[in-house]
């Protein structure tokens, strides 16, 4: 049984890594490449509203929320708050495109959507600063 907790443990250190690195990429190109005004001239095409202060909300969330799942610090926050930013792509983007990424579908966001659902559920997992943190007050 340990041992099975132990590859549990692991097999979300993976999917919080993999995923916050996701997020963290998007996050970067968002606040680096596009820039506020760039990233809230799609939002006001899409028709999300208050477009200037949600894709600062947006570029926040996925930036430091990325950052967050790597270090494995407020895993359950970033991983709920990116969870509810893919719920909005999905339902302000993607949905209308069907389910293949090649055509801007669902395929990624939702993917997105269950690994973050999953990390808030489950937690950190191992190799995070949570977890580092647990340890020594144990």
């Amino acid at each position: 049984m340990k041992d099975e907790a132990s590859s549990h443990s692991w097999g979300l250190t993976i999917l919080r890594l993999v995923v916050g690195t996701v997020f963290f990429v998007h996050g970067w190109q968002k606040v680096f490449t596009f820039g506020i005004h760039g990233v809230a001239g799609l939002f006001g095409h899409v028709g999300i509203p208050l477009p200037l202060v949600s894709a600062g909300i947006v570029m926040a969330v996925e930036f430091l929320g990325g950052a967050l799942l790597i270090l494995g610090v407020a895993t359950r926050l970033a991983a709920g708050l990116n969870a509810i930013d893919m719920v909005v792509a999905i339902l302000a983007v993607h949905l209308k495109n069907g389910f293949f990424a090649q055509s801007m579908g669902v395929e990624l966001p939702l993917t997105l959507l269950g690994a973050c659902i999953c990390l808030m559920l489950m937690g950190p997992g191992a190799a995070s600063v949570e977890w580092l943190f647990a340890r020594k007050m144990s």
